[in-house]
């Protein structure tokens, strides 16, 4: 397994998409050696001096506790790091919309935790170990970092990241949620959560089934119409981030405190988790017998 870059900088910043795909090398991507970070951190654009979020630090340590941590199992990895990355690197939407910010964090500042992650294990009809570029930088659901930085930002419920954990403790719920449009409406993402932790969906053939019946009926019923959400106060959001200089490194044994906002509606909730509940029973589910 590769190791971190023999440079590494000490604070993030941003690697267009156009400069990334030299420093993807055949051996890099077969997990077997990284580039050596000089020549790439001559191609980044530098973010402000002044912002202390920036700090590689904090990041760094996360990672490599994850994989002492979770080293028997990488893909309980997700659910752990979720929350106390999105808790450690508090972005506005819109920072972490940019995907140059992704790019570099994956390649130039934890390669090797991409690497211990995501490389693929042997199968018959592919015995070559692997890991897939996009997980370096591709999309918001599917790159390393922003696909979890998302879910936490998506799943928590105002500053309580026990959603996340629990969202991201399934692989199928993610990877085929954060697809959705609708996941942005609060009390959607909590019902989903709820659903999960009560046991009524579990695999990846029910998450599928429900998510389309979702997107179908959403078509014809709005949402925020049936279980509407408060409006945000941004201005708790944006002290929180100011905070960022001051915070305490986020604890490994308990689960840190997000914004300071309001959490979704109870009652919204509510009525979606039953809702999502009557319209799970005539999902299209693959290899469920139909009833009656």
């Amino acid at each position: 397994m590769i190791t971190a870059p023999s440079y590494v900088p000490e604070r993030l910043a941003l690697l267009a998409t156009s400069a990334v795909d030299r420093f993807l090398t055949e051996e890099l991507l077969r997990g077997e050696q990284v580039h050596g970070g000089i020549d790439l951190a001559k191609a980044v654009e530098p973010l402000s001096e002044d912002d202390a979020r920036w700090s590689v630090e904090p990041i760094q340590s996360l990672v490599e506790d994850a994989m002492f941590k979770f080293r028997e199992d990488r893909t309980r990895a997700d659910a752990w790091l979720a929350p106390r990355l999105h808790a450690t690197l508090r972005l506005t939407r819109r920072e972490a919309a940019d995907k140059r910010l992704w790019n570099h964090l994956a390649l130039a500042v934890a390669p090797d935790y991409v690497a211990w992650r995501h490389l693929s294990e042997p199968t018959a009809s592919r015995p070559e170990r692997r890991i897939a570029a996009e997980r370096f930088r591709g999309p918001a659901d599917r790159q390393c970092f922003s696909r979890l930085w998302w879910a936490a930002e998506l799943f928590r419920n105002g500053p309580d990241y026990e959603p996340v954990e629990a969202a991201c403790g399934n692989q199928d719920l993610i990877h085929t949620v954060l697809r959705m449009e609708l996941i942005d409406h609060r009390p959607t993402a909590q019902a989903l959560v709820r659903l999960l932790q009560n046991g009524q969906i579990t695999g990846g053939r029910e998450i599928n089934g429900l998510s389309t019946a979702i997107n179908a009926a959403g078509a014809t019923l709005i949402y925020d119409v049936l279980a509407p959400d408060e409006p945000r106060d941004p201005s708790r959001l944006r002290e929180w981030i100011a905070e960022a200089g001051s915070a305490l490194p986020v604890g490994r044994h308990e689960l840190p405190t997000g914004p300071d906002e309001d959490p979704a509606p109870e009652e919204s909730v509510a009525k979606l988790t039953s809702y999502f509940a009557d319209l799970f029973e005539t999902a299209p589910v693959r290899g469920r017998t139909p009833q009656g």
